[in-house]
Parts: C-alpha cells; structure tokens; sequence
C-alpha cells in the first residue's frame, strides 16, 4: 500500500499550470462495477454458449457470429476478480504476464464485439432483404469471417500492453489504471488513434445504421406478406438490439478516446478539458465492459430459437409444450 501511494504521489502530474486530479474515485468505480459484472455476465454467457453450441442446429441466422460473441465476453469476464481484488487492495500479486494479459483482453473483448456486432447485423439485414443471394450461403463462410476476425483484432490489438507496462511506472505491483503510458511521437500517436476511431467504430457504426435504416424502410412498404413482415421484423429487433449495445458500450469510450490520448501525450493542455477527459475515461471503460451483460440479452430475446430450445432444454424442470411456446415456424425459420 505504502508502494502504491508512492506511485499515486509521483504520477500526480502537472501540465503548465494545470495539475491533473487526482483520480480516487476511480478504483471504488471499477472495483463495484466489475463486482456487479461479473456473476450475470458470467452466467449469462455461459448459459448461452451451452445453449447455442448444443442445442441450436442450424449454424445459420448469425448464430456462429453470436458463438463468437459469447466466446470474446467470456475471456473478459473470467479475469474480471483480479481486476477486482487490484482494485480493493491496491497492489498487484500475480506478475507482469497476467497483468497485461488481463490488459489485452479487455480491448480484445471491446474491438472483437465490434466486429461481430457488426457482422451479425451485415448478416440478418442481407439474408432477409436479399434471401437469394444469400441461399446459398454456407457456415464454413461464417466460421472463415470469424477466425479472419480474431487474426486481425488479435494483431490490431497487440500493442496495447506495450504501451501500458509496469516497467513504466517503475512498480511491478501495479496494475490497469495505475500503469503509466509510453509516450509516442505525434506521427505515432495520431496514426493509432485515427486506425482505431476509423476501422473499429466509424466504420461499424455507419454499418449498423444503414443496416438499420433499410430494415426500418422496408417494413414500410405496402405489400409485404404477413410472414415475411414477421421475419423482418425480428431482424430488424435484433439489429436496433445490436445498435443499442453499440451505442452504450462503445459510443461513450470512442468518444472520449482521441482526448485521452491527446491529454496522455500532453497535447491538450487547458486544464478544464484535460480534467473532464481524464474523469470521463474511466467512465467509459465500465460502460464498455457492460457489454458482457447486454450482449446475452441480444441471444435470448431477439432468437425466438434459442427461447424454445432453452425452455424445452431436457434439464428444464418446465418443459413446455409447443402450444405455448410458439408456431412450428418460428422453430423452422428462426
């Protein structure tokens, strides 16, 4: 503790006549809302990677996609007590590795939901509005998207624990929000910011929209048969699904991010902008990490499937009949 407080001390940092706050309110922050996380979001994800792998046949309907999904908030959520035991107690026990391993899968976790938020969305919006095209589509295709996903975000990624070590702040026994960070050139610090805001949310935001928007206009027309308008309407919920996830999750962080770069890298130097950017930051990073908990909602509200299969589960106490839990066409066509 003493450690640590030495560090808080040191990393105090002024920039011209603005002295930086001192950030106390951020570890009682994330220790309670990665507390809160943690359980739901542990077996809700779970529960629905059991349920999708197992008892859903069609690997269709974005269901690898959402397999994935559930796969990226489970690597997050498993490390989710050691960052609440750091934040409790203030030092950090288990190495240097695991401390960037930690670091690593958080912004894996945010980028690779991106992607497959975005994918799922892309998917349900062609398959409906262009079930021709899309006939023929296979689930290797979905299975070869998926691991493209994860070799370009895990790369994307990577220099993310490099430039926040504890050999930065000299402390080997801290952690996360404490770490210092690796100044960069301009050159280097403007590239990475404009890559990240650009490829990993403008670009799916502006997807997730028109995606969106079309949905919405074609449920407009005036002849649409009544069961295909069932069928859209359900794509067009589990996308607006995606878009709200997007929104509170990610929106609020990317946002934020180019000041908090701007301001660790001592370009912005008014005192008024640096400190709400820097009170914002962690803000941010809890509202990003909520995903874990909104992402199974998406599977289980919007799938009417992955209803009738976890209702009808041969473990399930209340087994339904298929009186009440929906038509035979929901179960052959979602």
């Amino acid at each position: 503790l003493a450690n640590y407080n030495t560090f808080k001390m040191l990393s105090h940092r002024s920039s011209g006549n603005c002295t930086d706050p001192h950030m106390r309110f951020q570890s009682s922050l994330y220790a309670i809302t990665y507390t809160i996380i943690f359980i739901p979001g542990l077996l809700a994800n779970s529960a629905a990677l059991w349920v999708l792998c197992r008892f859903i046949r069609k690997k269709n309907k974005a269901v690898i996609f959402m397999i994935n999904l559930a796969v990226a908030d489970l690597a997050h959520v498993l490390l989710l007590p050691l960052r609440v035991y750091y934040y409790i107690n203030h030092t950090w026990p288990f190495g240097s590795f695991l401390c960037q391993l930690c670091f690593y899968l958080k912004y894996l976790n945010m980028y690779a939901s991106i992607c497959f938020l975005t994918c799922i969305s892309i998917q349900r919006y062609l398959f409906l509005l262009h079930p021709f095209k899309a006939k023929d589509w296979k689930c290797k295709y979905d299975v070869t998207i998926s691991a493209a996903v994860w070799i370009i975000v895990g790369a994307a990624c990577s220099p993310v624990p490099i430039l926040r070590t504890p050999t930065l702040s000299n402390n080997t026994n801290t952690c996360f929000a404490d770490l210092g960070v690796k100044q960069m050139t301009m050159g280097a610090s403007i590239t990475s910011v404009t890559i990240a805001e650009l490829l990993g949310f403008v670009v799916p935001l502006v997807i997730i929209a028109y995606c969106t928007w079309k949905m919405r206009h074609s449920l407009q027309e005036c002849q649409v048969p009544l069961e295909q308008r069932s069928e859209k309407e359900k794509a067009l919920r589990m996308i607006l699904m995606c878009a709200v996830v997007f929104f509170i999750c990610f929106t609020p962080y990317h946002i934020n991010f180019p000041l908090f770069m701007m301001v660790k890298q001592n370009v912005v130097t008014n005192c008024a902008i640096r400190k709400s950017t820097l009170h914002f930051h962690p803000v941010s990073l809890c509202l990003a990490s909520l995903n874990c908990c909104l992402d199974p909602i998406l599977y289980y509200f919007i799938t009417s499937e992955f209803q009738n299969k976890l209702l009808r589960s041969p473990g399930n106490l209340y087994r339904l009949p298929p009186s009440l839990v929906g038509p035979a066409y929901i179960l052959k066509y979602h």
